[in-house]
């Protein structure tokens, strides 16, 4: 920071992920709160839902900051207060949002009044995130206004449409609070993608009016476009992004704040090999429990993850590109003679869906000694029971192209559909522990604003495979001042709206590839790809956040002075 900079003296974040992981956010938030507690110590606190979740990592303090009790309670708030577990144990305040909901309609007629919010078409998440937003809100307001000298320059930073509202209000409130609001992915953007219109093609004649209306998303449309145009200060999280903000929201970000990541959450040298090795041996015993078949020690094991947007994600073409190399490699074997029924790649989708529960045959299988298993268990394709097992999306697709783990399959498929955080009931592994056994990642987004699971693949050695529609993968690309192949440890392959095919055909090379690589050249992809992650580390990103602070801070001194 230079001499003219201005710092805040207190932050205050909030997002429905805080101590709850949804998506990407949690890691943007978990792993950046280190790196801005070594600059403002002391200075930051994490405003997040109440869920009553005795699994979230918080640990709560009742003799952390009793002036801010004090005051919350006499405002009518119910909150705990706490730590949030992870590094740099920040601190957190979780808001019991639901008594909110006694003056719901008393909030959204405000919010029309004020700021032009439709609340009239909401439905699903609106108001359960409504309600947490305005009483994130209320919460800093009442620790500003009571507990932090008069002067203070504070930041309040809200992240996408379901902090908005709340942000609106606490600069009405309070205008000397300086707001940040940022959006990691467009409510119409992610809309369009996942209606299956093509959002590239026609991307500059979308207007995002229009297409909320269409697609009936007009009231988180509503709020964030406010959020937006009325916040001191608008970021978000690519060029990617950036240029859709522009086009949907008629508003252009200020600052870019790219996603990095902290190397705290990677073991090293032997810890990392033991994790990797255990990794490995707990896929291979799920995968030959389940096909009953002889599976490789050295197999290829790649996999695919995130949350479940089907299209967005590239799960088709994952899964498309999965069922060719299938067949080519089937041909090959009954053309060349090859040894027959030998399992080459074993591929993961670990994605969470609408799940049951662990499946009990498998987990008979595995608590068994010594026994040869007879055959295959049904459906060998997926490790957990789903309430919808006929209806899934994912393992639908599976089925209609083929991919049923046979004997003659050389491509074994494993839906993993749950979060991976340890307590399964068939890993039991946290999703990063489970992330070492990899040999090569595959995200073939269609549509992804940043892109976390690259960069964690890239963070864990892994090579990976992404596309030039997700912000990490432009990243790269300009990182390197070339397009990424996978001796760069991360290969980025062109996608748009017309190349569907194209792309799994990219996909099949890179596996093919990994396949035929020797053991020199493997390591030194992994050591690129763990060299582009370095470049990645919230050290280097977070100076974007010191820009987006100072502004944040000037224009809201500005706009007070001319109010």
């Amino acid at each position: 920071m230079t001499e003219t900079t201005q710092s805040p003296d207190f932050i205050f974040e909030t997002s429905w992920e805080v101590c709850h992981k949804v998506g990407g956010i949690y890691t943007v938030l978990s792993s950046r709160a280190k790196s801005l507690l070594d600059l403002f110590p002391d200075k930051l606190c994490f405003i997040g839902p109440d869920l009553n979740d005795d699994q979230a990592p918080f640990i709560e303090d009742k003799r952390l900051r009793p002036n801010w009790r004090k005051a919350l309670a006499a405002d009518g708030l119910k909150v705990r207060i706490g730590r949030w577990d992870i590094p740099g144990k920040p601190l957190v305040v979780l808001v019991d949002f639901t008594p909110l909901f006694a003056e719901k309609d008393a909030i959204y007629a405000a919010a029309w009044n004020a700021f032009g919010v439709d609340s009239l078409h909401a439905y699903g998440d609106y108001d359960e995130s409504s309600m947490f937003s305005v009483a994130a809100g209320r919460v800093a307001a009442s620790i500003v206004r009571h507990c932090l000298p008069a002067d203070a320059r504070v930041i309040y930073q809200a992240h996408e449409w379901m902090s908005g509202m709340g942000m609106l209000f606490l600069k009405q409130e309070l205008p000397q609070v300086a707001t940040i609001f940022t959006t990691h992915a467009t409510s119409i953007g992610r809309s369009i993608a996942g209606n299956n219109k093509l959002l590239y093609k026609y991307f500059d004649g979308y207007n995002g009016d229009q297409m909320a209306a269409e697609l009936n998303m007009e009231a988180k449309h509503s709020i964030e476009k406010q959020s937006a145009w009325r916040a001191d200060c608008f970021t978000t999280v690519s060029t990617f992004t950036q240029r859709e903000c522009t086009g949907l929201l008629d508003k252009t970000p200020d600052v870019v704040l790219p996603n990095g990541f902290e190397p705290d959450f990677v073991p090293q040298g032997a810890a990392f090999t033991a994790k990797r090795r255990a990794a490995r041996q707990a896929i291979i015993k799920v995968v030959r429990a389940l096909t009953g078949q002889a599976i490789p020690d050295d197999v290829l094991i790649v996999s695919t993850s995130g949350r479940n947007d089907f299209r967005c994600k590239g799960f088709d073409v994952y899964l498309e590109a999965l069922a060719r190399l299938n067949e080519r490699f089937k041909a090959k074997t009954h053309d060349m003679a090859e040894v027959p029924n030998q399992t080459k790649v074993v591929a993961l989708i670990e994605v969470p869906c609408w799940v049951l529960g662990p499946r009990e045959d498998l987990k008979e299988r595995l608590s068994a000694k010594g026994k040869k298993y007879a055959g295959s268990l049904h459906t060998p394709m997926i490790t957990h029971d789903l309430h919808n097992l006929n209806e899934d999306r994912i393992l639908c697709l599976i089925k209609q192209l083929g991919l049923y783990s046979r004997p003659e399959d050389p491509v074994k498929v494993l839906l993993v559909p749950c979060y991976l955080e340890g307590q399964d009931g068939i890993f039991n592994m946290p999703y990063y522990d489970l992330l070492t056994a990899n040999d090569l990642c595959i995200y073939p987004s269609y549509y992804e604003p940043w892109g976390y699971t690259p960069l964690e693949s890239c963070a864990f050695r892994t090579p990976c495979i992404t596309t030039d529609l997700s912000g990490f993968g432009q990243w790269v690309n300009d990182l390197l001042g070339h397009t990424g192949t996978l001796a760069d440890g991360v290969s980025v392959i062109h996608r748009d709206d017309d190349n569907y095919f194209q792309a799994v055909e990219d996909i099949c090379r890179g596996i093919e590839k990994m396949i035929g690589a020797t053991q020199r050249e493997t390591t030194a992809m992994r050591k690129a790809a763990a060299a582009i992650a370095a470049k990645a580390e919230w050290k280097h990103f977070v100076s974007h956040y010191l820009t987006a602070y100072d502004v944040a801070l000037r224009n809201a001194a500005q706009n007070k002075a001319e109010a």
